[in-house]
């Protein structure tokens, strides 16, 4: 009976191996933060090596995001990282969203929750944790974005719309 099961269970990690989901390698960089944001090497390097395969439309894949499932959580990373931010669609945005983006990358790199922890997990892709310095160049970095858009653009076109809250239900 264990090696029926033994062996259905190497049939199906066979058969997953031909459902592989896309991958992020478009490099379509026509709305890249790049295009309308001054990105000094420093930080270019710190965000090739930190953020953008997650965070952009070109994924730098490990050897083992060819194995099933893997690759379907890898990809599960890429999808959720690029809903939250893409630095390569960055200007595609409206530019309070822009801004908005801005405080996030603040937020999120001072309080550490980026690089995500199973990024870095078990020494796997341990060159992306930021230091300390890494971390200061890149809130440094972003607040001066801010303040470029502060200094070219109404203050109201840089707020986030409130959302309409839905009508309370009759009682």
């Amino acid at each position: 009976m264990l090696k029926k099961i033994l062996i259905g269970l190497l049939l199906v990690l066979v058969v997953i191996q031909f459902f592989r989901p896309e991958k992020n390698d478009s490099n379509d960089e026509t709305y890249a933060i790049t295009t309308k944001y001054d990105v000094p090497k420093e930080v270019d390097d710190i965000l090739r090596v930190s953020c953008n395969d997650c965070h952009s439309n070109n994924t730098v894949y490990p050897w083992y995001a060819n194995v099933q499932p893997v690759a379907w959580w890898l990809n599960d990373h890429v999808v959720d990282g690029k809903r939250h931010l893409n630095f390569s669609e960055f200007t595609n945005r409206p530019i309070a969203i822009q801004n908005h983006k801005w405080e996030e990358t603040i937020e999120m790199v001072e309080e550490k929750e980026m690089p995500l922890k199973d990024y870095t997990y078990l020494g796997l892709h341990s060159e992306a944790n930021l230091s300390d310095e890494q971390r200061e160049v890149l809130i440094s970095w972003a607040k001066s974005q801010m303040t470029y858009l502060k200094e070219n653009y109404p203050a109201d076109s840089l707020v986030m719309p409130k959302r309409r809250q839905a009508p309370a239900a009759a009682k």
